[in-house]
């Protein structure tokens, strides 16, 4: 399927909790839709919604089995979120840096304050 012909993004398929959570299923293993909609307290056909906008996302994809679909993820399909959120990095790094060295300074002058004068 060619980028302009996709309905749904990465971004837009993982914006609704509901299909995070479809995802976090099937990072364990293939799922029918029957076991993948036992989770969730909501229909069948809104299930098979969700699931429509992740395959048309890429980030899973569904084939027949009998009378059932599995679905399973695509994993390589997350490079782009992966790419995207580690721009991202350089600011928690940054963040992390700041907080070792707020809590460096607090322990140190806590160490000063309990030395006993001379």
């Amino acid at each position: 399927m060619s980028l302009a012909a996709k309905k749904y993004d990465v971004f837009q398929a993982i914006a609704d909790p509901t299909r995070r959570e479809v995802l976090h299923l099937l990072s364990e293993g293939e799922l029918a839709i029957s076991a993948i909609s036992s989770h969730f307290p909501i229909s069948r056909t809104a299930i098979v919604k969700h699931l429509h906008i992740l395959t048309e996302a890429e980030l899973v994809s569904g084939r027949k089995e009998g009378r059932e679909k599995i679905y399973s993820l695509q994993p390589e399909s997350f490079e782009e979120l992966k790419q995207w959120l580690s721009y991202f990095d350089q600011f928690w790094h940054n963040k992390l840096s700041i907080l070792k060295h707020v809590v460096e300074n607090e322990e140190e002058n806590k160490t000063i304050r309990k030395r006993p004068t001379e």
